[in-house]
């Protein structure tokens, strides 16, 4: 199979005629992936951000389906949460959840997925060299945004906000990131050989 720039993404390679119909089932699917990944949480003792498996999740669906997919898969996951589904960690939802302290490393995820998106739409998810550097960009999305609004509602120091924003999620982030950066590159061997 070659790949011409309309089979960029993962989601086009595999789905070459996409339809509101699979569009409507990708979003679903992406975000159902998220949710139970966002149930993959654990609490931080003295922060209020735990560590969850939905970083992971948000750099798989935004390089598998692209910007656009990618960013309303994830705008969609947000917004069933903030109406009631109970999608975020620890089966939380409401708007309360955005507003809170963790709500900045939600938009910051949203960003992820637009940018590692757009990454792997210029094929950065087919080679290791390329894909390791689209994931990092992603996670210093989620943490950026996350960060400066836990020191915001917070309005803690920023020496607090980094040990307990940041500096506790560092290894599993370098963790997710290999997983991510050795996943997509594997998944595209296989799709190129059929």
């Amino acid at each position: 199979m070659s790949l011409t720039h309309s089979s960029a993404t993962l989601r086009r390679a595999l789905i070459s005629r996409t339809t509101l119909t699979s569009q409507i089932t990708l979003v679903i699917g992406g975000v159902l992936f998220l949710a139970g990944m966002a149930q993959l949480s654990l609490p931080i003792p003295g922060s209020p951000v735990p560590v969850t498996g939905q970083t992971l999740a948000t750099l798989l669906v935004g390089s598998a389906y692209g910007a656009s997919l990618g960013a309303t898969t994830f705008g969609s996951y947000l917004a069933l949460g903030i109406v009631g589904a109970p999608f975020f960690a620890h089966s939380s939802h409401g708007w309360h959840v955005i507003t809170g302290a963790t709500g900045g490393y939600l938009v910051g995820m949203l960003l992820a997925s637009v940018i590692t998106g757009a990454l792997a739409g210029r094929k950065w998810d087919q080679k290791i060299s390329t894909v390791i550097p689209a994931m990092v960009l992603g996670n210093i999305a989620t943490f950026a945004c996350g960060l400066i609004w836990l020191q915001h509602v917070t309005g803690q120091s920023w020496s607090w906000t980094i040990s307990k924003g940041l500096t506790p999620f560092l290894l599993g982030e370098l963790l997710k990131i290999g997983i991510a950066s050795t996943t997509l590159p594997t998944l595209w061997r296989f799709v190129t050989k059929e």
